[in-house]
């Protein structure tokens, strides 16, 4: 039976590691197995292990803390002690030392604050370095990089990181917290971002690029003015504006920053408050930066939305989907408070109404859109688009983009395609060509301008709610391509606003 060791002697065991060359090691061993890898699964799965980065990482981290000595056995295998902080003592287990591999330049995917005067780890951004390796987490106190002080700059110790190669050992005071699972919240951008153009944002290099169109995972959110995101296609976490943050910045605004809505978020930090404009003005329905989606299997769309400006071709379009398959695609008949001409049949080019019973109608709120002309009402009922749909046809609508609130539900499933407008002199040699072959009339320069301006309008501001934009500077190209378009959706998995799915 072994005697005990007395307290005394214990105090006077001088602690030392075996060896704390582990690397040169290791590499020994790896050229004495080269030979017997192609021979040997063994050997190749023990040369795989022996060469991962992590467990080279391991090494380099031994070797480091291998080359120091403790007077008394420390209370855990990697606990270190550390002079008091502020006057107060730290615990013998509280500091500890984490070692990772990294190239020159590589950003490790964590950003920090100052917290009394330390410099602490703000977030942990998902999918990087530090997230995958899980050494380290949010609120983690960094002492030292390298056995070199970090000061109290983020940006010096954000450079000192990023310059380091190799072996990179970091001196920290954990905070325990337990890291958070990332959320399944998909969004659609509806903006172009770059992080590289925002003074606002707290680390640029940390920053996620962006597209309007583009589908974002979000991550993290505790942070109300940054999130965390990621592409859905792939690569690190990186950090983006909250929708709040995007709020801000439109009710602080220049004097004379343009307020409809538009196709980049504001990266302008130069800012004043106007609390008239924030009252008349914003409103945060319009400012839709991010919406959230869901991706769900193939699935037939009740309609498909064509929105243009006059003048672009929607109704060709149209009329050549009906024609080519009668079958699959259906419309509406509009209604009218008109009287009914000689020539007119009912239910073909309009259903006939009192003016009385449609304005009844209107008020109870069973009309999609409608308007007065010369006198007499005119109107989509929401039952006419129902009757197409539970025939088994699409329901074709060439509608007003103020129609598309109310289109955009799950009552409706659009497909909404955007007819835009050619540049000016594309639309005049169209209009041109088509006055010369006597199939339409001509237009002035003034009126064709006014459909160019009006396009580009109507993009900026319902933008958000398109599906697919298509270019009408050839009908029978643009046709083309509409039907494609319809094709692939039919075996596609689709990315749909939330609410159509929960």
């Amino acid at each position: 039976m072994e005697s005990p060791v007395s307290a005394e002697s214990l105090e006077e065991t001088r602690l030392e590691a075996v060896r704390d060359n582990n690397v040169e090691l290791v590499q020994d061993i790896l050229r004495e197995l080269s030979p017997f890898t192609h021979r040997s699964n063994t050997a190749a799965e023990l040369s795989r292990i022996l060469n991962q980065p992590h467990f080279q990482s391991l090494l380099e981290t031994h070797d480091s803390v291998a080359s120091q000595t403790c007077e008394t056995p420390p209370s855990s295998p990697c606990a270190f002690m550390e002079p008091p902080i502020n006057s107060v003592p730290v615990p013998a287990d509280a500091i500890r030392m984490v070692g990772i591999r990294k190239v020159a330049g590589e950003h490790l995917g964590v950003t920090f604050r100052i917290e009394n005067g330390e410099l602490v780890i703000a977030r942990i951004l998902h999918g990087g370095m530090i997230d995958q390796q899980g050494l380290l987490h949010a609120g983690d106190i960094i002492k030292e990089v390298n056995g070199r002080e970090v000061g109290d700059d983020p940006r010096v110790l954000q450079e000192m990181l990023q310059e380091a190669s190799g072996s990179v050992v970091l001196k920290i005071l954990p905070s325990y917290q337990e890291p958070h699972p990332p959320r399944q919240v998909f969004v659609k951008c509806h903006c172009d971002y770059d992080p590289a153009n925002d003074n606002l944002i707290p680390c640029k290099e940390a920053g996620l690029q962006f597209s309007s169109g583009d589908i974002l995972q979000i991550v993290n959110q505790e942070d109300v003015n940054w999130w965390q995101a990621r592409h859905v296609e792939g690569g690190s976490a990186g950090l983006i504006p909250s929708q709040l943050l995007e709020e801000k910045r439109k009710a602080f605004v220049k004097k004379d920053v343009d307020l409809s809505p538009a196709g980049t978020c504001s990266n302008n930090n130069n800012i004043q408050f106007k609390m008239s404009i924030f009252n008349i003005y914003f409103d945060r329905h319009e400012l839709l930066i991010y919406e959230e989606v869901a991706k769900v299997p193939p699935f037939r769309r009740k309609t498909l939305v064509l929105i243009g400006a006059p003048g672009v071709g929607r109704r060709s379009l149209k009329n050549k989907l009906l024609v080519s398959d009668p079958q699959h695609y259906g419309t509406t008949v509009p209604y009218t408070s008109r009287k009914p001409k000689s020539a007119d049949r009912d239910n073909m080019m309009y259903a006939f109404t009192s003016r009385s019973k449609m304005e009844a109608d209107i008020k109870a709120g069973h009309y999609l859109e409608h308007g007065e002309y010369d006198g007499n009402l005119y109107g989509t009922k929401n039952d006419s688009i129902h009757e197409v749909v539970e025939a088994g046809r699409i329901c074709i609508l060439d509608v007003s983009p103020q129609a598309l609130k109310v289109l955009r539900t799950s009552e409706f499933l659009p497909y909404v395609v955007f007819i835009k407008a050619p540049e000016f002199e594309v639309l005049k040699a169209m209009n041109r060509s088509g006055v010369e072959a006597g199939v339409t009339k001509h237009r002035p320069d003034a009126e064709l301008k006014r459909t160019v301006d009006e396009s580009a309008k109507i993009q900026r501001v319902y933008g958000h709610y398109f599906d697919l934009t298509i270019v009408n500077d050839d009908l029978e190209q643009a046709y083309r391509m509409l039907k494609s378009s319809l094709e692939k959706l039919k075996g596609a998995q689709q990315w749909v606003p939330v609410g159509w799915v929960f």
